[in-house]
């Protein structure tokens, strides 16, 4: 009766029976999940506060015929990556004009002129997609790490085991299933961990790379409105 009462049987009771080494590993484990929600959180919120900025503003620009109007739209709009790349494309078009055509003609966009303003777009798509890819790599991290933290804690917990039994001098099964149990605790632990994880990383990865497409894609259509004004 002794041996059943000291017998842990909920994973609480395994944590609590755990050997040290064990237990500081699911601490590091716990603050890795807490940190890993905080950041999904976050990165949701951010995400779904972008795409209603981004599906606002772009009903509106394709309501706008004139690149004055969408000019006008971006200043008067809350900034979004959409109103910096345009801004960014207007700027690049002002600079462009402001130096004066060889012979006093009208100033036009030459080939390599309209290649470079498509390379500042992209470098612009580029800086948008970073900023909104903070932290979205930690997951990735925290899928990749946490097995492994979860597989260090269970081979130190079956080694304190197996040492205590050698201490103890039983080798039975009733001694030796507890030990294992509260080890194996540690690897269920990290896999509670990194499955979120990684899951909530594709999530985001897959949302990150069709938001730059958008992008791409709008950086174009200002490029065409431009061309079809004849702004190049």
């Amino acid at each position: 009766m002794q041996l059943a009462a000291a017998v842990p049987s909920t994973a609480t009771d395994l944590i609590l029976a755990a050997a040290p080494v064990t237990k500081a590993v699911l601490a590091i484990l716990a603050l890795l999940s807490l940190m890993s929600w905080a950041v999904m959180l976050s990165k949701w919120i951010t995400f779904r506060k972008a795409d209603a900025s981004a599906r606002r503003f772009l009903e509106e620009f394709h309501r706008s015929q004139r690149l004055e109007l969408a000019a006008s739209l971006a200043k008067r709009s809350k900034p979004s990556a959409h109103t910096r790349v345009l801004q960014r494309a207007l700027g690049f078009l002002s600079e462009t004009r402001s130096v004066p055509a060889e012979g006093g003609g009208p100033v036009t966009l030459t080939a390599s002129q309209v290649q470079a303003l498509r390379m500042v777009l992209d470098a612009e798509t580029n800086t948008e997609r970073d900023q909104l890819a903070t932290y979205v790599p930690f997951l990735a991290v925290v899928g990749s790490v946490s097995p492994l933290l979860g597989l260090l804690g269970t081979v130190l917990g079956v080694i304190s085991a197996f040492l205590g039994i050698a201490r103890g001098g039983s080798g039975n099964l009733a001694a030796i299933a507890p030990g294992v149990a509260e080890a194996l605790i540690a690897t269920a632990f990290a896999l509670a961990v990194a499955i979120p994880a990684y899951f909530g990383y594709n999530i985001f990865a897959a949302r990150l790379n069709r938001f730059e497409g958008e992008l791409e894609g709008f950086g174009t259509e200002v490029i065409a409105l431009m061309a079809r004004e004849g702004r190049l």
